[in-house]
């Protein structure tokens, strides 16, 4: 994530941080990752009614942004969704049910994007089964353009802190359509318990912290080169590399102060939500979580739609083994018995995050 100045200053000082900025002159105002941030740039100019889906499609969310996705295209209306094993996360999603929600996103705002040109996605799920393809995927004629098609560009996972307002009734009636919304005071410091509690247990176990830091992006260079995963990038933070103040290996240090003031930054942010959305489903296979996604996609870019922001906060939701005691409380909370909680998000009013680098649509493609 591209850290706000107000963050930085925050991490280290106003001082040092303007010190380096001084000292970097021009490099500091060339921070931006400009390659990994053309998928954005190109999304909608295909005239391939499928690679034009596809090109959107690939900006949805999804887990540690590992973009776990690969097409073949099949005839000329058709494509078949595969997952890219090489994108895992099995340390902190080690039955991958994360990486299927993030499968769902994609399906789903790429069947958006196919009707902005008129056309609707025909998806197959599991043509060959559970451990084949995703997903076959055929574009027919006759769509009406989706209501959410207009905001796809201006989606986002806003990190930072809400403002001190609450999310409007009318509001949140619009999107109980997608899940369960968290206002009551009661409620809402329950749910920030548990979200504190699971982050700080995924923070301090090390083999699932070093999956995250082994997955950072560290300046433009990185991000361009990989940009996947966490990017760490702008003329702050890499001023801070550049004086050897953020590392890889501060960052896996508990007792560093980069670290710890990471965790001071994260309870701040935490703490300034005004309300909650749940997505739960009726069990936990395949089909529901790649159906979660696809509900989530659409409460993302609702939310967009409403000038609302929208933070996936998940970590309980996650099934290793340190975890399993917020597992069984988020449930308890947010679940009826026999429910799966798919995803939990912070929901408010916040600012608009900076884009998020992607992999170009033709280093998704198997063919073509």
């Amino acid at each position: 994530m591209t850290v706000s100045r107000r963050k930085t200053l925050a991490l280290l000082g106003g001082g040092l941080i303007l010190a380096a900025t001084a000292t970097a002159g021009a490099f500091v105002a060339t921070r931006s990752p400009e390659k990994a941030l053309q998928p954005w740039e190109k999304a909608g100019t295909y005239d391939d009614p499928r690679l034009f889906a596809l090109s959107y499609a690939l900006l949805a969310p999804n887990p540690h942004n590992r973009q776990p996705w690969l097409i073949e295209l099949t005839g000329d209306d058709a494509f078949r969704l595969h997952r890219d094993e090489t994108r895992e996360l099995p340390h902190t999603d080690p039955h991958l049910r994360q990486i299927f929600v993030g499968l769902g996103c994609f399906l789903e705002q790429m069947a958006i994007a196919a009707t902005i040109k008129g056309f609707k996605a025909q998806i197959d799920l599991f043509p060959e089964g559970l451990d084949g393809p995703i997903a076959d995927v055929r574009l027919v004629e006759g769509a009406k353009v989706d209501r959410l098609a207009d905001h796809i560009m201006d989606r986002r996972s806003c990190k930072e802190p809400f403002q001190e307002k609450p999310v409007p009734t009318a509001l949140q009636d619009e999107l109980r359509q997608y899940g369960s919304v968290w206002t009551k005071p009661g409620d809402v410091d329950r749910i920030k318990t548990l979200t504190w509690d699971a982050w700080m247990t995924e923070m301090n176990t090390h083999r699932t912290l070093k999956e995250s830091v082994d997955l950072m992006r560290f300046g433009k260079a990185e991000i361009n080169a990989n940009p996947d995963g966490i990017d760490l990038g702008g003329p702050f933070l890499e001023s801070l590399m550049v004086a050897g103040l953020l590392t890889r290996e501060s960052q896996l240090d508990p007792a560093s102060t980069g670290f710890q003031e990471g965790v001071k930054m994260y309870s701040d942010m935490l703490k300034a939500t005004p309300a909650y959305i749940s997505l739960t489903t009726p069990a936990n296979s395949r089909v529901d979580q790649i159906d979660a996604g696809r509900r989530w996609l659409r409460l993302n870019l609702e939310t967009t739609r409403l000038g609302l922001a929208l933070h996936p906060v998940s970590q309980a939701l996650q099934e290793f083994e340190e975890m399993a005691p917020h597992y069984a409380e988020a449930h308890r909370l947010l679940a009826k018995p026999g429910e799966t909680v798919q995803m939990l998000g912070r929901l408010g009013f916040g600012p608009a995050p900076a884009r998020t680098p992607r992999w170009s649509l033709e280093t998704r493609m198997m063919n073509g």
